[in-house]
């Protein structure tokens, strides 16, 4: 069974035919899915989809909602782990952390939301989906300071120290559709040579398509778009697979395992 670890089934990109993406996502053999909340807006909408198709879902504030959001959203963050924390699908604070690619985001404010929800995953013994863009060294200082029960590093694109830092720390690493680009070469380089166990796979659905969904600049231009589905995984897996010399089972069944020692809730 594939497992994708970061899908954002409730985005807007997915209104028209979501039942339809799920389908296909089962039949490519998908059967696990996370969906990480990004504002407390959508909540309601994460647990509702988790529930409706049996996938698990994840409650946090992403860094570039916190430009948005106000001191409540932390505290009905807070009210929503209380409520469901005895909800089996939840299983992780996320999608949370930092992103300093962004300009104009508030540095100081987006550190204060990320370290108040790493200490709300620990007060509930839930691990973390972090996102971490262009602020690995960042993250990893707030986990030395905070700890929380382990987690996944979503997209990672740091360095082999930076992801050797993260493994130290109890988290797994997300590998999705910007490995199977040719010229990628750091990550690929990253995810053939990482010992097998530190390695998940996501989507990050609808964003982040695997080059054989990539559009050129000039299609672009053109007003052509992709959107990326979790269906995509298992071939992303086997993309992963061929780097590193290895079956598309076997690299399934660890993927497997990783994100299950990750994320111990999931079903």
């Amino acid at each position: 069974m594939w497992i994708d670890t970061h899908c954002h089934l409730d985005a807007a990109e997915f209104e028209a035919d979501r039942d339809a993406v799920v389908e296909r996502a089962r039949r490519a053999g998908v059967g696990q899915v996370v969906l990480p909340a990004v504002d407390a807006g959508n909540f309601d909408a994460v647990r509702t989809l988790a529930h409706r198709h049996g996938f698990c879902y994840a409650l946090g504030i992403h860094p570039l909602a916190v430009a948005g959001a106000d001191d409540e959203q932390l505290e009905r963050l807070a009210v929503a782990l209380a409520h469901h924390r005895d909800d089996p699908l939840l299983v992780a604070v996320g999608e949370i952390g930092l992103d300093r690619f962004v300009p104009g985001l508030d540095g100081a404010r987006l550190e204060r939301f990320c370290a108040a929800q790493l200490e709300l995953a620990t007060a509930f013994g839930l691990p973390v989906i972090l996102h971490s863009r262009r602020a690995v060294d960042e993250v990893a200082k707030l986990l030395r300071r905070i700890e929380v029960p382990g987690g996944i590093a979503h997209a990672f694109n740091g360095s082999r120290q930076q992801a050797d830092v993260f493994l130290g720390l109890g988290c797994k690493l997300g590998f999705g559709g910007a490995m199977t680009f040719e010229r990628a070469l750091r990550i690929r380089g990253l995810a053939t040579e990482l010992p097998l166990d530190a390695i998940v796979l996501e989507t990050d659905a609808p964003d982040i398509p695997p080059q054989w969904l990539y559009r050129t600049a000039g299609e672009r231009a053109a007003g052509a778009t992709v959107r990326n589905e979790p269906g995509e995984l298992p071939r992303i897996g086997a993309a992963l697979a061929a780097l590193r010399g290895m079956s598309p089972a076997d690299l399934e069944a660890a993927a497997t395992a990783n994100a299950r020692a990750a994320l111990p809730r999931l079903p």
